[in-house]
């Protein structure tokens, strides 16, 4: 059993940090091909201004290293309960591990001690100099495929000083940049950041701000403006709109968002069709997933998405 109390990050848009030497980073996946053109190393910021309810990466919405565990594949050897300095890990009446969350300070002793390793830390600090050097192993494969890095999370932004400063670094060595945000952040601290982008991946989930602030927390004018800012600045934009189970999917909803983006100059739309892929993640980290019950699209279904937004003359592929 997994209890989770830790307060949520602000929901605040990316304020900036300041001169800072270190990032909160969960993940860095090299050659992956779903994150920009060409063969990439995509970067996975750790914090986000957002609550998503279908979040896949639920491990990135707190800024702080989190422990995942996987409960199903325990033995119970109870060596984590005694060398846990907080408390958080107990045993139960029924004999089974509980977790308090809240009490945990992800120190990674009982991932130390685990004979079975069911026990993962999500997320560490890193130098901007750390990420570079991983980023640069593939700068030949980057050069022959059209390639380069990508800041995903989480949320990049949220982290604005740390991102321009590796932004600006894979840019000397002549690496493309681009940037996968939610756009919630302030114009000021965005402004910054997309003098170091040179193509940015933007989530377009919602026009109703309301319903918006529903399923992510936060409502959609300073994204939708930042939207705007962008495109206005010339900068290159891929519209990326997730498709969520009666959330954002009725053809209501799929025109107001395809009237929205012809407004807009973007190089296309990418339709991110619902999965369950990261639900399992959601028990690990002792959170609750409000999704459980939704089903993945089938393909006709997902087609007739595709040819509604391309009835308005938009580019549109399927992520």
């Amino acid at each position: 059993m997994n209890t989770y109390h830790r307060s949520i990050v602000s929901q605040e848009p990316g304020q900036p940090q300041g001169e800072t030497k270190l990032g909160y980073i969960f993940d860095i996946q090299r050659f992956s091909i779903n994150d920009g053109p060409g063969i990439r190393t995509t970067v996975f910021f750790k914090g986000c201004p957002l609550r998503c309810i279908w979040c896949d990466n639920p491990e990135s919405q707190e800024q702080l290293p989190q422990l995942l565990y996987f409960e199903s594949l325990c033995t119970k050897c109870y060596r984590c309960v005694e060398v846990c300095p907080s408390g958080a890990t107990k045993i139960s009446p029924d004999g089974s591990i509980e977790i308090d969350h809240g009490l945990c300070q992800a120190c990674g002793l009982c991932v130390k001690a685990c004979l079975s390793e069911v026990r993962v830390i999500s997320g560490k600090t890193m130098t901007v100099d750390e990420v570079v050097e991983v980023v640069r192993k593939d700068e030949l494969f980057y050069r022959n495929s059209g390639g380069g890095v990508t800041a995903s999370g989480g949320e990049p932004t949220y982290q604005p000083d740390f991102l321009k400063q590796l932004f600006r670094q894979c840019q000397s060595y002549g690496i493309h940049t681009t940037l996968d945000t939610c756009g919630y952040v302030k114009w000021e601290v965005m402004a910054e950041i997309l003098d170091y982008v040179d193509l940015v991946y933007y989530d377009l989930k919602h026009m109703d701000t309301v319903r918006h602030g529903e399923l992510t927390g936060v409502g959609n004018e300073l994204i939708l403006d930042n939207a705007r800012r962008i495109s206005q600045g010339g900068k290159s934009i891929v519209m990326r709109i997730p498709l969520i189970p009666g959330c954002n999917d009725s053809e209501e909803k799929i025109k107001a968002m395809a009237e929205f983006v012809t407004r807009i100059k973007v190089v296309r739309v990418d339709i991110v069709p619902f999965h369950q892929l990261g639900s399992k993640k959601y028990e690990r980290l002792g959170m609750i997933y409000r999704l459980g019950e939704a089903k993945p699209y089938q393909e006709d279904e997902i087609q007739t998405f595709k040819d509604t937004l391309e009835s308005y003359g938009l580019e549109v592929s399927i992520a």
